[in-house]
């Protein structure tokens, strides 16, 4: 199947391992819809990988850095620091908690609002069956 373009992709990538890594990134790349630099053949993504390794026709160095870049983490961006940034960002957060209470005030407010009255007045009077006691069953009853 690819054992010719292994052979050759070795000549290139010594590192089989990196040989392997950076076939798979460019198998995904093609995947998504990358142009491919060589007749696909009806070969499969990861035969086409190999077959570009192989041939030179892409930037294995370009392969490399995205390769890397899908890998990291955390990506630490280089900015410079500036003291009068807390200035700023404490003039951006001046006044929040009076903000945040004012809007907790009003949600209760809505929240008593949306409650529903208890209704006084005609209320029917429900006799509780313990607070009957003792009766005497009358006279069809028996």
């Amino acid at each position: 199947m690819a054992r010719v373009t292994v052979e050759d992709c070795v000549l290139k990538v010594p590192n089989r391992f990196d040989l392997v890594m950076l076939a798979a990134r460019r198998a995904r790349d093609i995947h998504s819809g990358a142009t491919l630099t060589v007749d696909r053949d009806n070969d499969k993504n990861p035969v086409v990988a190999l077959r570009e390794i192989a041939d030179t026709t892409i930037d294995l160095q370009q392969i490399n850095n995205a390769l890397i870049q899908g890998l990291q983490k955390h990506v630490e961006v280089d900015e410079p620091e500036e003291d009068t940034a807390f200035g700023v960002i404490e003039g951006e957060f001046e006044g929040i908690a009076e903000k945040a209470a004012a809007a907790s005030a009003d949600e209760e407010g809505e929240a008593l609002e949306a409650e529903p009255e208890a209704e006084t007045g005609d209320e029917e009077e429900v006799t509780d069956v313990f607070d009957m006691g003792d009766v005497e069953p009358s006279e069809g009853e028996e």
